[in-house]
């Protein structure tokens, strides 16, 4: 996300009072989301305490939102269960986090954007190693540290208390590990946690349940209340779904003279659970990626993509002004192909936006994206945009692992969150999320040359008319994390069955509404 103008954010006046324990304030923020703690009823045999892996899925990203105090979205937070292959020599489990500070608290407070990678023992959760990338106040430092490989008489394991997870958990690894165990009211657990040179006993009892309300629907939730040994933080609590899944819905928590509040802002289940991925090991904590200059195409589009859409699929349009009904442009996606590019396995997508003369200004924008076959993030995005007498053709290499948009033939480097779309691959990326109960998701995207959070929530459902035919459809309210969220009044209207083909397209541009219908045969 990019930092905005002080100015025009609202502007707390105790602001640098408390930047002297912000950092601090950085570092439990994450430390919310341990869920574990001593109690009582539970057996002396640690070995045998439950572990559910049906809350580890494959492909699960889940969006939070911070509120501090009066600082509303302070922060964004997401984890991601990325996959399941073999790194560093065992089988494990790939965890990834994202932490970044945004609006005020980004410009005048603390600036952070911090990626976090753990892989675990796929048996019962404990890391083997975890690795992070600290980007603070314009510098970047990254680290690695290896968990649970005692030697010698190390080797032999303490007497544990009871309820104790057996172990140490990093941050990342505790989160999920709370999550795999079988909460239900009355029951508590203690765990320790360690985060760079600090260790936590983090405890947790589950106290009772309630229905919470979010801005992506209403859920039946486990009350657990948390005490973290150590920390500044004071009545925490969370709640988790009340499934197999236990997914943290809600936290709050009180900070001194400030509530924190961090509120599921949408998740995304980008792969079947429970279905291993084969990975490629990694070489290194911060391996430098080597652009390819042209694809290798390999023709694999008879693998069946589990998508709403199919290669081949083409998607035409015609752009209007206004309420006029004679068409000023015309705009086409397709997915073109799946194959190699780029030494890796990837679907091809292309979009072509131009005018069609008659005093317009001439407009021809285009820009294809190379995506990850399973969770549709691009690794590789080419721009070729010409407006007039502007132009703008770049191609970006998309460093997922690490954080990082590289311009090809260029050394500068662009931070972006872990999971970053382009325009286009947002664009289908978003027919693939679930919209029952008009629930709102989140993603990032790189818009054009820097990324922003998008937010698409469900509005309503309602039935369009399109070529002198009726079609149900759901309607999308799609904001940012800019000041002004609602600027630009995308809305888009998706078919609401299995294909989820975008219909209608509309926008405020800096002078007229714009707006895209989709072309469909008439019957």
């Amino acid at each position: 996300m990019s930092l905005r103008d002080a100015s025009g954010c609202h502007y707390h006046s105790k602001v640098h009072a408390k930047v002297s324990f912000s950092r601090k304030l950085a570092q439990f923020l994450f430390v919310l989301f341990i869920p574990c703690l001593t109690v009582a009823q539970q057996a002396d045999n640690t070995a045998s305490l439950p572990f559910n892996a049906a809350a580890y899925r494959i492909g699960e990203r889940l969006t939070y939102n911070v509120n501090y105090a009066s600082f509303v979205s302070a922060a964004h937070v997401e984890l991601f269960v990325a996959s399941r292959g073999k790194f560093f020599g065992r089988d494990g489990i790939q965890l990834r986090a994202h932490v970044e500070t945004i609006g005020v608290i980004n410009v005048a407070l603390l600036s952070i954007n911090n990626d976090y990678t753990t892989f675990i023992y796929p048996e019962n959760g404990l890391p083997y190693r975890a690795q992070r990338v600290v980007r603070e106040a314009g510098r970047t430092s990254e680290a690695a540290v290896d968990y649970n490989q005692p030697a010698g008489t190390d080797a032999i394991p303490p007497k544990l208390r009871l309820g104790e997870f057996p172990g140490v958990y990093d941050l990342l690894s505790a989160v999920y590990r709370g999550r795999a165990m079988p909460l239900a009211p009355g029951f508590a657990y203690l765990i320790n946690v360690r985060n760079e040179n600090d260790e936590y006993a983090a405890a947790i009892k589950v106290t009772g349940k309630q229905l919470i309300k979010t801005n992506v629907g209403s859920f039946d939730a486990l009350v657990a209340k948390i005490d973290i040994k150590g920390s500044p933080l004071d009545n925490v609590h969370v709640y988790f779904s009340d499934d197999e899944w236990h997914v943290p819905v809600l936290i709050t928590a009180k900070y001194k003279d400030g509530d924190i509040r961090i509120e599921l802002a949408g998740s995304q289940l980008t792969a079947p659970a429970g279905l291993p991925r084969p990975i490629a090991e990694p070489a290194t904590v911060n391996p430098t990626p080597t652009p390819t200059t042209s694809p290798k195409i390999v023709p694999t589009s008879d693998v069946n993509l589990d998508l709403p859409f199919k290669v081949g699929e083409q998607l035409n349009y015609r752009v209007f002004v206004g309420n006029a009904n004679t068409a000023i442009g015309s705009m086409n996606l397709s997915l073109k192909t799946r194959g190699r590019f780029f030494n890796r396995d990837g679907l091809q997508f292309t979009w072509l936006a131009q005018t069609s003369g008659g005093g317009i200004l001439p407009i021809k924008d285009q820009m294809t994206s190379f995506v990850d076959p399973e969770t549709l993030i691009p690794f590789r995005t080419e721009i070729n945009f010409a407006e007039g007498s502007w132009r703008n053709a770049r191609n970006y290499n998309l460093d997922q692992e690490r954080g990082l948009a590289t311009v090809e033939g260029k050394t500068d480097r662009q931070e972006i969150p872990i999971g970053t779309h382009d325009l286009v691959s947002a664009l289908y990326a978003i027919r693939t999320f679930d919209f029952s109960g008009l629930r709102q998701n989140a993603i990032s995207i790189m818009a054009v040359d820097r990324p922003r959070t998008l937010f698409v929530k469900a509005e309503r459902r309602e039935t369009i008319e399109l070529n002198g035919q009726k079609i149900s459809a759901i309607m999308l309210k799609v904001t940012t994390d800019d000041p002004e969220p609602d600027k630009l009044q995308i809305r888009i209207w998706i078919g609401d069955d299995a294909r989820r083909l975008p219909l209608r397209i509309t926008a405020a541009m800096r002078t007229a509404a714009v707006r895209a219908d989709l072309q469909i045969a008439p019957r």
